[in-house]
């Protein structure tokens, strides 16, 4: 720990992260002055209503959006500070990305969507494909591989999106509410598979949800509410979900 209370060395450093826009002639912030460390192995859950910033936050740490002032450093590459291109191709190398509308490509099938991240890196046909297949077995689809995303059910889906997501082994997971389209039981084997992938050595997860099931599984919980960013200061005692 730093004289300042920041960790020396988080995955994740943000500070004085602003975002405002344009609507209707005035300016809209919706993130102001957010400060947030994620070291390794964290779960991170973000709460707030509808427009709040939720996915605002993802998106800029990600380097999908690019702030109006402020630093976020992922493993101590600050990502504000490159080009579109150079955000895009860390964003390729290091995030994996779980969006709640699944994002598949409806034209590929389910094993050439997740190899989709590995062939975007020059991976070798090969090698991308036995690591795609490794997940998906994981998740309890090798056996629709050949199948085109259309034929999937919902969790499904989102099953595949995750595979795809962590393919590439990332270090950081980013998931936007990737419950929120899923029924009560699905969601939650949804919730186990990312919490058991995205703890492994060197990884850490944020997920922005509504669904309040989730919160008890976070090692911390923040809520965005004016622009700001606030822990809720006693979640409920963790949990760890159970097989399915």
């Amino acid at each position: 720990m730093t004289s300042d209370g920041w960790n020396a060395h988080p995955l994740l450093r943000i500070r004085g992260l602003s975002k405002s826009y344009q609507q209707d002639g005035a300016t809209c912030a919706v993130l102001s002055g957010v400060d947030l460390e994620i070291g390794e192995g964290e779960f991170v859950a973000l709460l707030g209503v509808s427009g709040s910033g939720k996915s605002t936050l993802l998106n800029l740490i990600s380097g999908i959006d690019t702030p109006d002032s402020g630093t976020i450093l992922i493993d101590g590459v600050d990502v504000t500070r490159l080009d579109e291109q150079q955000r895009t191709l860390h964003r390729r190398d290091h995030i994996g990305i779980v969006f709640q509308f699944f994002n598949l490509i409806p034209t590929l099938t389910v094993i050439e969507n997740v190899t989709l991240p590995l062939e975007l890196r020059g991976t070798r046909l090969r090698e991308a494909q036995a690591r795609a297949r490794s997940l998906l077995e994981r998740v309890g689809l090798a056996d629709r591989a050949a199948d085109f995303p259309d034929r999937l059910s919902g969790g499904e889906q989102q099953r595949v999106a995750i595979a795809r997501a962590l393919v590439h082994e990332p270090r950081l997971v980013l998931a936007d509410e990737p419950t929120g389209n899923l029924d009560a039981a699905t969601g939650q084997a949804v919730l186990a598979l990312l919490l058991e992938l995205a703890r492994q050595p060197g990884r850490a997860l944020i997920m922005a949800t509504h669904d309040p099931a989730i919160v008890p599984h976070a090692d911390r919980v923040f809520r965005i509410r004016s622009a700001q960013l606030e822990p809720v200061l006693h979640p409920p005692e963790r949990v760890h979900p159970g097989p399915q």
